[in-house]
C-alpha cells in the first residue's frame, strides 16, 4: 500500500515516478523499500494516465451518496404522504361520529 501511496504522492507533487524517487519517498517515511516491488510498481505504472485512473475510480464513490440521498428523499416523501392519509382518515372517522 505504501508503494502506491508513494507513487500518488510523487504524481501529486508533479515529480517523475521512477524507482529512485519512490525509494526516496519510502525511506523518508521510515520504510525499507523492497527493490523488486519498487521496480514492479514502476513497470506497472509505465504508460498509465494516473489522472484518468483516479477520475474513473472516484466516479462511483461520488455517485453513491447522491443515489442514497435520492432514495432517502423518496422515503421521506412516502412517509409524509402516509401521515397525511392517516390524518384524513382520522378526520373522516370523527366526522362520522359527530355527523
Amino acid at each position: 500500500m505504501e508503494y502506491i501511496y508513494s507513487a500518488l504522492l510523487l504524481h501529486s507533487a508533479k515529480k517523475e515516478i521512477n524507482a529512485e524517487n519512490i525509494t526516496k519517498v519510502l525511506q523518508a517515511a521510515g520504510i525499507t523499500p523492497d527493490e523488486a516491488r519498487v521496480k514492479a510498481l514502476v513497470a506497472a505504472l509505465d504508460g498509465v494516465n494516473i489522472e484518468e485512473a483516479i477520475s474513473k475510480a472516484a466516479m462511483p464513490v461520488a455517485a453513491a451518496p447522491a443515489a442514497e440521498a435520492k432514495a432517502e428523499k423518496k422515503e421521506e416523501k412516502k412517509e409524509e404522504e402516509d401521515v397525511e392519509k392517516r390524518a384524513e382518515q382520522a378526520v373522516e372517522g370523527l366526522s362520522s361520529l359527530f355527523g
